[in-house]
């Protein structure tokens, strides 16, 4: 017999689309794989997931994972890190065939997050304020297969430069990954400068500082979406980590924030369930 928590999680849950979640097999422990997730999902009525690696690419095992959940959306992409070969062109028109729904540009290999670490080597996406011609290839091969742009780990200047190109290019799927992660900390004032563009806010559970624990973004990302607008937002989670809630619980936690601070369900439905539906061609 289902408990009281179970009903509301259900409730909350029905019919929602996560963007962002990480699993295993990862060079990192993840609290599910691709499998397990799959079944979390379809558990709480979700109608979709998307699988995230730093590492390599997720289509092929979201496939493998829909098939063994039947009932469940699962999709993925490929994330542009040095494992990938970085900007390497190949990689993301075979990504493409075999169904990737999103190709994120470098996260943890961006040469920004890496500065800020203290480190000298990292996959250069802007130089002298314009976008690194393997990269404007890339966005091309986007544009012409009309998937979604993930901006990863870039700095938010880097981020402005890339998406003013891409909309030129004719990428009309856009996330601003996490504005809030600790090494983009991106501004109201350049979120509402990106928002002129038609891209989408992807507002996460939590942030780490490295060397620190995780904090939750609730409250912050609750600001950005009253001075930005809902209209810009999808609300996601970027779990999976083992020191975080299940996911679904993480994304329960966030709804029912935003819910408690004044936002109608209709405005959370818009942001868990309708932006990111039109982005995946759902």
């Amino acid at each position: 017999m289902e408990n009281s928590n179970d009903i509301r999680k259900k409730q909350l849950l029905n019919g929602v689309i996560d963007t962002h979640i990480h699993t295993n097999p990862d060079i990192r422990r993840r609290r599910l794989n691709d499998i397990e997730l799959a079944k979390e999902a379809l558990r709480v009525g979700a109608r979709a997931i998307v699988i995230k690696s730093h590492l390599v690419p997720t289509m092929d095992r979201a496939a493998i994972a829909e098939y063994v959940v039947p009932g469940i959306h699962v999709f993925g992409g490929i994330t542009l890190n040095s494992y990938v070969g970085g900007f390497n062109l190949a990689a993301v028109n075979v990504a493409i065939k075999m169904g990737a729904k999103i190709v994120w540009l470098p996260t943890s290999d961006a040469s920004h997050e890496k500065r800020l670490q203290g480190k000298k080597e990292g996959i250069v996406s802007v130089v002298d304020n314009k976008v690194v011609p393997e990269l404007i290839n890339i966005l091309k091969t986007i544009a012409e297969n009309n998937i979604v742009l993930g901006t990863g780990h870039l700095s938010p200047e880097e981020t402005l430069v890339v998406v003013d190109m891409a909309k030129e290019l004719g990428v009309q799927k856009i996330i601003i990954n996490h504005p809030e992660w600790w090494s983009i900390s991106m501004s109201i004032t350049q979120q509402k400068k990106l928002a002129q563009y038609g891209v989408y806010f992807e507002r996460c559970y939590a942030t780490r500082f490295p060397g620190k624990e995780y904090q939750k973004n609730f409250k912050s990302n609750f600001e950005a979406i009253s001075e930005v607008g809902y209209e810009s937002t999808i609300l996601a989670t970027d779990g999976g980590q083992t020191e975080n809630p299940m996911w679904s619980d993480a994304l329960v936690e966030s709804i029912e924030y935003m819910l408690s601070a004044g936002l109608s369900q209709e405005i959370i439905d818009k942001m868990t369930k309708e932006y990111s539906a039109k982005l995946l061609d759902l």
